[in-house]
């Protein structure tokens, strides 16, 4: 028996069709400077709205409670002590949904550090379009401002020791140019984007090549002049590699006593990076190894959502 939905039957509270060339100039402009392809930026949120609400379809919680007429105004707020980011794709959100029609305040740079009840946005415009934007929004902002606070964690644990922090490539699909960006407002250093713009000599790598030095040597005859990192898990393969002048190297699963030997022996000949089985309540102690950087998994594959709000004002 065919059944009647009954958004069909109340007043349309759709996506509008709203382009990125209407979307304002310095917003685009501001997005494009941070280093996002605001082109597949707006793609990846287009699809993200059209979760909520699909082609045809209807938000019909907001159809059925508010009049077209409503306009409404509210603020994101932070409920938590951290560092913000995402505030300008939040914004390219609520533009996405409503267009010119809404309004952005106050909005506190990407890469602030708030402490709980701190307002970082104001927005207001058509109510109905505000709640339908609300979630989207939330959750770009509110996972991005998540890994940068995590990131925020990881730079202020380092303060003194000279190392900095990196992330990796584990990013979730599809948000890794976001979560870099990310990564940087919080503090921290971004490793290569993908498998071209550097070779990592990994432990299969040197499984398949027969060594660390035959590895490294294959990477410069196939594509001379490309950065070239090269990990190692004990100080022979290090020793190895400064023989031949690597000049970036990763050191897998070390101890800090290890770290700080390798440290000694590299003499600034090579860049030294520390990966695996870092925690944070370890985090200065090895920076104080001496290593260079510091890579972190975490930052961006199990990073802990930033606590966001909107609230609307009642009056």
């Amino acid at each position: 028996m065919a059944t009647t939905n009954p958004a069909s039957e109340l007043p349309a509270v759709t996506l509008p069709t709203i382009t990125l060339g209407q979307v304002p100039a310095g917003l685009v402009a501001e997005l494009t400077d941070a280093g996002l392809d605001v082109e597949a930026l707006w793609n990846h949120l287009t699809l993200a709205l059209l979760e909520d609400v699909p082609p045809g379809e209807t938000d019909t919680t907001s159809a059925a409670t508010i009049a077209d007429e409503t306009r409404a105004s509210g603020v994101f707020g932070a409920r938590e002590a951290g560092v913000v980011s995402g505030l300008g794709v939040a914004a390219l959100v609520f533009h996405a949904v409503m267009g010119d029609t809404v309004d952005i305040t106050d909005r506190v740079p990407d890469g602030t550090r708030v402490e709980a009840g701190d307002v970082v946005m104001r927005v207001s415009g058509p109510a109905r379009g505000l709640l339908t934007a609300e979630r989207t929004a939330l959750n770009f902002a509110s996972h991005l401002s998540g890994v940068s606070t995590a990131t925020m964690h990881w730079v202020d644990a380092l303060q003194g020791t000279g190392a900095q922090v990196l992330d990796t490539r584990k990013t979730l699909p599809g948000w890794r140019a976001l979560q870099k960006y990310a990564v940087r407002m919080g503090g921290g250093v971004n490793h290569r984007f993908g498998l071209n713009d550097m070779a990592m000599v990994k432990d299969n790598h040197v499984i398949a090549a027969g060594g660390v030095v035959p590895a490294l040597e294959a990477i410069r005859a196939r594509f001379p002049g490309l950065p070239v990192e090269v990990e190692v898990t004990d100080l022979d393969q290090l020793r190895d590699l400064l023989e031949v002048g690597c000049e970036r190297i990763l050191l897998d699963n070390m101890s800090n006593e290890t770290m700080a030997e390798a440290v000694r022996l590299t003499a600034g000949r090579a860049v030294l990076e520390a990966s695996g089985g870092l925690t944070l309540e370890r985090a200065r102690e090895v920076g104080a190894t001496g290593v260079d950087f510091i890579s972190v998994g975490a930052l961006t594959h199990s990073v802990k959502v930033f606590d966001l709000g909107l609230d609307l004002d009642e009056d």
